[in-house]
């Protein structure tokens, strides 16, 4: 496993993300929620992510359209940092790539259409591709 960090620019929200691959997979999602956030996305189903947020009152949630997944972001500097999906009970993630300590995003990124894909079908492909193994807690006091 390869350990990356990355945070919101303020620092409220932080994470470790613990990679079983020798390289990111690197996306970007074609709708206009995305696009508009410049969000490239990295998942992987036997990857891990610990978040630590500092002050969780200051952590924002947007759920798009569909509302399958909950997007967060710091409330204090707007950086959205991950994305969540609840699917039969158990998280999933992504994180957004351009939050990581050190690490930058070689262009062009593939952009995915989701176009058309049904819930479930859109709840399969997370559980396939999204971080499998996700805890968020508040930092000690």
């Amino acid at each position: 496993m390869q350990a990356y960090r990355g945070e919101c620019h303020c620092g409220n929200i932080s994470y470790t993300l613990d990679w079983p691959l020798d390289a990111l997979v690197l996306r970007r999602c074609g709708c206009t929620f995305c696009s508009k956030q410049g969000v490239i996305y990295t998942g992987h189903p036997r990857a891990v992510l610990s978040v630590t947020v500092k002050d969780p009152a200051a952590v924002s949630r947007y759920a798009f359209e569909t509302h399958t997944a909950e997007c967060h972001f710091c409330s204090r500097c707007g950086i959205y940092t991950y994305a969540i999906s609840t699917i039969d009970g158990r998280d999933y993630a992504v994180v957004n790539v351009n939050t990581l300590h050190d690490v930058a995003a070689p262009e062009p990124v593939k952009v995915l259409s989701f176009e058309g894909e049904t819930t479930p079908e859109r709840l399969a492909r997370r559980g396939r591709s999204w971080i499998a193994s996700v805890t968020v807690a508040a930092a000690p006091s």
